[in-house]
């Protein structure tokens, strides 16, 4: 199953300057405890705005540049090549975790969104694309009001994709 995982502000803006757009340690737990183990797929700047793989995680990276292969990850590049290495692994879900065209390139074979919906507006460069209602349901949401160590209120929130 093929899952994205993702912080969204209101207007959709997930990043800027190749950065995240707040601190919401709530939500680093969040992702760490549901991509603990498996594959997970970014672009290249999304990798180099981490600055090193991911512990615990098989992490595969998209990237257009031919000769790029940073130390422990497997460099693919296209979507397709990423999700036949996520199956390689036999891992029953591979975890997109951006940046926002790895968004856009695999929300139509995405069937799981894991949403931090961010409650504000802020103004980023990258951006989550957006979901047709008509194809998702939500399953949960948990809303959590800002305090000392989150800056704003947020709500997790679980897309599972209509059954055709």
């Amino acid at each position: 199953m093929l899952i994205q995982v993702v912080a969204a502000a209101e207007n959709n803006a997930i990043g800027k300057n190749n950065e995240l757009l707040w601190r919401l340690p709530n939500d680093s737990k969040f992702f760490k405890n549901t991509t603990w183990g498996m594959p997970v797929i970014m672009g290249r700047k999304t990798f180099e705005s981490l600055g090193k793989p991911l512990a615990g995680r098989t992490n595969i990276i998209i990237t257009r540049q031919k000769d790029w292969q940073p130390e422990g990850a497997f460099v693919v590049h296209d979507i397709k090549e990423a999700m036949a290495a996520a199956a390689e692994t036999d891992a029953k879900e591979a975890f997109i975790i951006g940046g926002g065209e790895i968004y856009r390139q695999t929300l139509p074979v995405t069937q799981r969104v894991y949403l931090t919906r961010v409650h504000t507006t802020i103004d980023g460069d990258a951006f989550f694309p957006e979901m047709n209602k008509a194809d998702w349901e939500l399953l949960s949401q948990l809303d959590f009001t800002a305090d000392e160590k989150h800056a704003y209120d947020y709500s997790f929130q679980v897309w599972q994709r209509k059954e055709k």
